[in-house]
């Protein structure tokens, strides 16, 4: 039987190395990477080509719902199962919508780990019960109004508001999305008009009300 290739997603090391250190015991499952960011994680998928990825959500540059919603259009047989210390209903739907397969608390027991791989890998769902009861309620019950905007704004838009919110330079941005300064400078001047906010504090403050960044660290 063929083993189950997956690719680990998380910007902490120790994490990344603990799960690891569960998944490679299991008998039906090989680990063929490990990425730090989404947007790494996107690069090894391309290359790798995993059965799976077990993908973190608070990643610096790409976070893993943008990450999981590109992978979902870009590699579609691709299989991801988000593992995240969030057990919020937002991010569950958000997940789903994304085009998550699965959503797995990183509290939870390696025995539930591996019923989670081998779940998605067969082309099921799963998800934690802590989180299961979010996935029976309307997906269009109430988002938070930052939230609701976010959800406005374009892939690009958000992938550039992550980046100002992380506190890197319009130069570091157009180097990292091989864009022109004067694009990044057009985008950011688009956000501000669109979220009504008038200087880059302003915008910081909106996307870690809106969990685009986390403050975590």
């Amino acid at each position: 039987m063929k083993p189950i290739s997956i690719l680990l997603a998380d910007d902490h090391t120790l994490v990344r190395e603990g799960i690891r250190a569960l998944v490679e015991k299991l008998p039906t499952v090989k680990v063929v990477g490990e990425a730090k960011d989404g947007r790494e994680a996107l690069r090894l998928v391309k290359g790798r080509k995993p059965d799976l990825i077990l993908m973190d959500i608070a990643m610096p540059g790409l976070n893993g719902l943008e990450a999981t919603a590109r992978v979902s259009k870009e590699f579609p047989d691709v299989k991801v199962i988000i593992l995240s210390m969030y057990a919020n209903e937002e991010y569950v739907r958000e997940a789903i919508n994304a085009g998550a397969a699965g959503y797995l608390l990183k509290r939870s027991a390696a025995a539930e780990l591996e019923h989670a791989i081998t779940a998605v890998a067969r082309g099921e769902k799963y998800f934690s019960p802590l989180v299961s009861a979010h996935i029976t309620r309307d997906r269009d019950g109430h988002l938070s109004a930052d939230r609701a905007w976010i959800e406005r704004l374009t892939p690009r838009q958000r992938e550039i508001l992550q980046l100002i919110a992380e506190r890197h330079s319009t130069k570091d941005i157009a180097g990292i999305l091989n864009i022109s300064v004067k694009t990044v400078e057009t985008h950011r001047a688009q956000l501000m008009e669109r979220l009504d906010i008038h200087d880059v504090p302003g915008l910081v403050r909106f996307a870690i009300r809106a969990r685009l960044v986390s403050i975590e660290e």
